[in-house]
């Protein structure tokens, strides 16, 4: 192997450092965890420690003084020690998708087939923190958002048209309230009823002890496998694969659908309420102070900006997307829903 550089040794020595904190990384989320996913994420430390073991390996006597990790891996590691939450997951997905490996010349191929698997390993413990995350929370900032966004609008429609700065006020208030008694309402019968319809599609309990009874020679438990989109054959393979082993949850486990992504009619019309109010307060909040005209609309705007930014902020990071894009479109969105009533607003004020 030819002698490396000095940009060589430079940046292998910063992989080296960064494998050590990613490695760092995952045993701390390990330790607020537990059970199968407690050893997914120290198998990842693990396979993190091979690759610095690598690195250690190339460099030989250059090692030097152990660098910090970059920014971004430290960034994590507070995260991790601090709240061991989904969002950090979320940012562990997007770093592992960016491996710098592939056009690495001191990286073994098993490394970088590894670094692209890791990333499919902490979607899929991410996607896991999401779908527990997904009912209730989805209520909540989707709310915000149509607080934020719906409330604005409205002020400034409103306002556009010319009208005294008491008006602005109680008719934000009623936005308000009529709004969050909406949301709050409509999320708890929509909740309600895709509960309902995944009950109704969810295997009986008596089913699944009659399996044990079942007549192995008619094989009755293929129809059951035929009638959820198996062709006759797969049905008949399945079925006599599990009648073999008798053994009711394999049966009928493996087609149980679970409530966890959905969440609770009460918990989501709560969430939802509770979040549209606060998010609707955001665009009054100038009015309530006692600011009128211009000066309450530009705060009004102002307000409303930072809080749709940090929404789409954390959109972004649990969806496994850009965070940054994410806040710029829910940004433009409710801006442009917002001057697009305010303009109205202007026109029918301005000819009545």
């Amino acid at each position: 192997m030819a002698e490396p550089s000095v940009k060589d040794v430079k940046r292998w020595r910063r992989y080296l450092a960064d494998e050590r904190a990613e490695a760092a990384v995952y045993r701390d989320l390990a330790g607020r965890r537990t059970g199968e996913e407690r050893e997914i994420l120290l198998a990842l430390a693990e396979a993190e420690g091979r690759h610095e073991q690598h690195w250690r390996t190339v460099l030989g006597d250059r090692v030097g003084m152990p660098l910090r990790g970059s920014a971004r891996t430290r960034l994590l590691g507070l995260l991790a020690r601090r709240f061991g939450s989904v969002f950090v997951l979320a940012l562990a997905q997007r770093a592992e998708s960016r491996s710098p490996y592939t056009p690495e010349s001191g990286a073994t191929d098993a490394m970088i087939a590894d670094e692209q698997i890791h990333a499919e390993v902490v979607r899929g413990l991410a996607a896991r923190g999401r779908n527990r995350l997904s009912g209730n929370f989805r209520a909540a900032v989707f709310g915000a958002n149509d607080g934020l966004v719906s409330n604005l609008a409205l002020v400034l429609g409103i306002s556009g048209s010319g009208v005294s700065n008491h008006i602005i006020l109680v008719t934000g208030l009623a936005g308000l309230l009529s709004g969050a008694l909406s949301m709050g309402a409509g999320e708890y019968v929509s909740v309600r009823s895709q509960r309902e319809l995944l009950e109704a599609s969810s295997p009986a309990g008596s089913a699944r002890e009659a399996v044990q009874h079942l007549d192995v020679d008619t094989n009755e438990l293929a129809l059951v496998y035929r009638a959820r989109g198996m062709s006759a054959e797969e049905a008949e393979t399945k079925a006599a694969g599990v009648l073999a082993h008798m053994t009711s949850d394999d049966a009928m486990g493996s087609e149980v659908i679970t409530h966890e992504s959905v969440g609770t009619g009460i918990g989501a019309a709560s969430a939802s309420f509770c979040f549209f109010a606060s998010g609707a307060v955001i665009p009054v909040l100038p009015y309530l102070a006692g600011l009128e005209g211009v000066a309450a609309l530009v705060v009004a705007a102002v307000l409303v900006g930072i809080a749709l930014i940090g929404t789409g902020l954390v959109v972004g990071l649990l969806s496994g997307g850009p965070p940054v894009k994410r806040a710029l479109r829910q940004l433009a969105i409710g801006y442009g829903a917002a001057a697009a009533t305010y303009l109205l607003g202007s026109l029918f004020g301005g000819g009545a």
